[in-house]
């Protein structure tokens, strides 16, 4: 082998050694990326879990400062409490939810629901105006009224790196790198038909 075939040989094998190198430094750059994103919609999503789990817990309270004036009201309590009891099943799945769009779908029904519940015991508060002006009852409501609020933003924030993340993993070359490492489009928490608001909770009126 002359000198020349042997130099274009070495050219050619540090082209491709050169060539690997960016390849292999793109793949770690865009892996770590992907980790990234990932680890922060998990985040987020403690964050929206923290916020339902906080309206769980202000929910047992609320009933029992209610049945003090509307002990009566028994169809709505069993309501609410079987409402709770499906939201908090829900919320003990972890954030394994986000790689299953069923049980997504699952756990924003059960919130759902027992916003309805809550919505309908707020029904049964209207008729009682003592109860309205009980002052441990006024507390919970600014407590529950500003979780709602929570829920909202703490939703949007999920659904705002949720889009970055799905973006990011979408986009062409990376989706073969995604797909490769197992990396899964994270569903979205859409508004419930009539939602476009927190749960109206003000017994103010």
């Amino acid at each position: 082998m002359n000198r020349k075939v042997m130099l274009g040989c070495l050219s050619i094998i540090g082209i491709i050694i050169v060539i690997a190198i960016i390849l292999y430094s793109y793949g770690v750059s865009i892996y770590n990326k992907m980790v990234t994103l990932d680890e922060s919609v998990k985040e987020k999503w403690s964050q929206v879990e923290n916020v339902y789990q906080r309206r769980l817990d202000l929910i047992p309270n609320l009933v029992e400062t209610v049945k003090g004036y509307a002990s009566h009201e028994q169809e709505t309590f069993l309501e609410v409490a079987e409402a709770r009891s499906q939201a908090g099943g829900m919320l003990n799945i972890s954030e394994d939810v986000l790689n299953n769009p069923a049980t997504f779908q699952k756990f924003t029904e059960a919130q759902a629901g027992l916003s309805s519940a809550l919505q309908r015991l707020m029904v049964v508060v209207e008729r009682y105006p003592e109860l309205k002006a009980n002052q441990n009852f006024l507390a919970l409501q600014d407590q529950l009224e500003g979780t709602e609020n929570r829920i909202t933003i703490e939703r949007q924030r999920f659904n705002e790196i949720a889009r970055s993340y799905n973006t990011f993993i979408k986009q062409f070359p990376r989706v073969f790198l995604a797909n490769l490492f197992g990396f899964k489009e994270r569903p979205y928490f859409k508004a419930n038909e009539g939602a476009d608001v927190a749960p109206e909770v003000d017994f103010s009126s």
